[in-house]
């Protein structure tokens, strides 16, 4: 989809996914073991954020469960979602399959893999880095594993590709458990297990400024390189006619998704299928063009993953299911309906 038009929708979705989302954020501040009003919500907020509205009007037990408990987690999830969709479209778009994403090519399950071993190994191991930066090395790892095996044992195929990364995120999710069954320590096998379930729950206000970054870093660097990654639809000899370098762009885009797939685990676990769901939910409203398409998918899946972290603490009270959960039983039955599909509408506009 391009020309006028295409702007004009694109900018109208990206709007009514704001405003959905803004409201949305607010019921998810409010609901909790404490319920407090939307209005109450909004009120704190504004009070915060401007410094206008009367502080008498609520309490300081419900300003200290929104600012500095449920808002960290709603923002979390709206960065953790965010990232996982724009890696979710840039792997479709570099590796031409509909079925990819990180979690189904491995690469959740790398950056799991570096953040457990970090966790159970210690930092000492690693150099003193970050687990950050040891879910981004997994991530890493994994992703050009997949992409080395598919390159070097034959030719191109989606089914290779996607074989290629399940059974090597299978790999990599059994060292992660062996990791897990010989660390000593109940608490660093309970933190690790984390990793494996995926949760928001721990958020914290000095959690979000390196995903922020990093996240709005990758997708800035992948709106760039929006025509390039059209260009890639069609494969290497089209790109490299349009005067696209496709070696050169994979690898950077690579790179791009292995930060934003490491950031993301780091910080919230394994999330199964949201890189699956949400470019293919924003590809049917706006298209294939990605200078729509990744801003819209940005959106959504932020949008998305609040949506499904409300689920999991509202599904089952007073228990809470880990968000990785809520998204396999959401996503499993859509990669089967899209495997399923004799014929998948990609690379159209």
């Amino acid at each position: 989809m391009t020309g006028k038009s295409g702007s004009w929708r694109t900018g109208l979705v990206l709007g009514g996914l704001v405003v959905a989302g803004l409201a949305l954020c607010v019921v998810a501040v409010g609901i909790g073991s404490a319920f407090i009003p939307p209005a109450t919500v909004a009120e704190i907020l504004g009070y915060r954020l401007t410094g206008l509205g009367d502080p008498t009007h609520w309490t300081l037990t419900q300003d200290d469960i929104v600012w500095n408990l449920r808002l960290p987690r709603v923002l979390l999830a709206i960065l953790v979602g965010a990232a996982l969709s724009v890696v979710g479209v840039v792997a479709q778009a570099v590796m031409r399959n509909p079925l990819a994403d990180p979690y189904v090519l491995g690469i959740s399950s790398g950056a799991a893999l570096g953040a457990v071993a970090w966790l159970v190994l210690g930092a000492a191991a690693f150099g003193g880095v970050s687990v950050g930066v040891a879910a981004f090395a997994g991530a890493v790892l994994a992703l050009f594993a997949v992409a080395a095996f598919v390159r070097f044992t034959g030719t191109f195929s989606s089914s290779r590709l996607v074989l290629a990364g399940i059974v090597i995120g299978a790999g990599f999710t059994g060292l992660t458990n062996f990791l897990i069954f010989q660390a000593r320590d109940v608490g660093t096998t309970n933190t690790a297990l984390f990793w494996i379930l995926g949760s928001l729950s721990g958020a914290r206000w000095d959690q979000l400024l390196v995903p922020t970054v990093v996240l709005v870093t990758g997708v800035v660097l992948v709106m760039l390189l929006s025509r390039q990654l059209n260009a890639l639809l069609f494969g290497d000899a089209t790109a490299a006619a349009l005067g696209v370098d496709p070696n050169r762009v994979r690898l950077l885009l690579y790179v791009v998704a292995a930060a934003l797939t490491g950031v993301a685990v780091a910080v919230s676990g394994v999330i199964a299928f949201v890189g699956l769901i949400v470019p293919h939910a924003a590809r049917l409203v706006v298209g294939s063009d990605h200078r729509g398409l990744v801003p819209v998918a940005a959106a959504l899946g932020a949008v998305f993953m609040v949506a499904v972290d409300l689920l999991s603490r509202t599904v089952m009270p007073p228990e809470e299911l880990p968000v990785g959960v809520v998204t396999a039983v959401l996503g499993a039955p859509a990669f089967l309906l899209l495997m399923a599909r004799s014929t998948v509408r990609f690379g159209e506009s």
